[in-house]
């Protein structure tokens, strides 16, 4: 097999957040009485699959870092400075006028036949399309070809997933789903590897995760970085364990009652990934945990007003519409029953 070291990884999120970019949002979603904006997925999703990229010995880079929307022809130039092994794009698709939920279901991946490197970039959509259709619940469609810059107007092999339609009422929740997030990063994280005969090393292997402190450096460390940037600490992911970075280690264990002392080990990795188990939680309690149980209790349609990892009377008020509707003792308390009627990809709310 190849030595993954040996490939740049380049990862690009479709759209802006941060002014959201216009018209590309799901209709009113019930219950939540808001858009989605498509890019709350698309760059969730890039994050995910930079770290699964990173754990796997790849190195990454991103295409867009800023949560605004970024000129076609900004980010193509910047692609290819840099000249990556490979391009993967992250995008949500949508049919009709936008305004009302639709059939249309499924998601696609895409290459350009005016790529400089058509065939690989087939093989490439293609190795994509079929992890998708083994470990994702959306329903497969197709390979197709598209003539968009960034896989046109790239000089490397690209490809384009697009991971379901915001237009679909089903689908569109799961946009906020952080499991299917992960899902979709991983899925095409392992179809890359396929593509470039590198090995996969999954998510849940906690062999791979080592421990880290103030002067590490490399991969592990960047991917350390960039799960602390997801739970609020504003760090530049450059590999490098320095004072800031510290900082942030030990601010995001003094928030999820760890031992403060700076160092990545077993239950600060843990923490950051959000492995199973699952601690018990109620109001008051906060950290990477209730970020994502917020996460999980909006992709179902359960409100929690902002997903800032403090379960106040919001969430709570939350979890207790969750557990009624769901055959729970409605005592507002997150245990193993209320974890594992959260935990699959999907459900929620129906649309009324």
């Amino acid at each position: 097999m190849n030595d993954p070291e040996n490939y740049l990884i380049a990862a690009n999120d479709e759209h802006g957040v941060n002014p959201p970019t216009a018209g590309k949002r799901t209709p009113i979603m019930p219950y939540l009485e808001r858009s989605i904006y498509e890019n709350e997925f698309n760059r969730a999703t890039k994050l995910y699959f930079m770290q699964a990229c990173l754990r796997n010995g790849f190195r990454v880079f991103d295409v867009k870092p800023e949560e605004w929307d970024v000129p076609l022809a900004t980010r193509a130039r910047r692609v290819n400075l840099i000249r990556p092994s490979l391009l993967v794009t992250f995008a949500y698709n949508a049919f009709g006028t936008g305004a009302t939920f639709n059939a249309a279901s499924g998601f696609e991946t895409f290459y350009s036949l005016r790529n400089p490197q058509p065939e690989r970039s087939r093989q490439l959509a293609e190795e994509i399309f079929e992890q998708l259709a083994i470990g994702t619940p959306q329903r497969p469609r197709r390979v197709g070809t598209l003539d968009i810059t960034m896989l046109s107007s790239v000089v490397c092999p690209a490809a384009l997933v697009e991971a379901g339609f915001m237009t679909n009422f089903e689908e569109a929740k799961r946009m906020l789903d952080p499991d299917y997030q992960i899902e979709v990063a991983e899925e095409t994280c392992k179809g890359v590897a396929m593509y470039l005969n590198t090995p996969y090393i999954g998510r849940d292997d906690r062999s791979v995760y080592p421990l880290l402190r103030r002067g590490s450096s490399g991969r592990m460390v960047e991917l350390m970085q960039l799960l602390l940037d997801q739970n609020g600490c504003d760090l530049v992911a450059d590999g490098i364990f320095g004072a800031k970075t510290e900082a942030c280690v030990r601010a995001f264990q003094r928030e999820n009652g760890l031992v403060e002392d700076g160092l990545v080990g077993d239950n600060t990795w843990r923490t950051l990934l959000v492995f199973a188990p699952r601690p018990t939680l109620a109001e008051g309690s906060r950290g990477a945990y209730v970020r994502y149980l917020q996460q999980k209790l909006e992709s179902k349609l359960y409100p929690v007003g902002t997903v800032d990892g403090i379960f106040g009377s919001k969430t709570k008020n939350a979890v207790m519409a969750f557990q009624r509707e769901n055959g729970l003792e409605a005592d507002g308390i997150v245990g193993p029953r209320t974890w594992a009627a959260l935990e699959p990809i999907g459900g929620g709310r129906s649309e009324p």
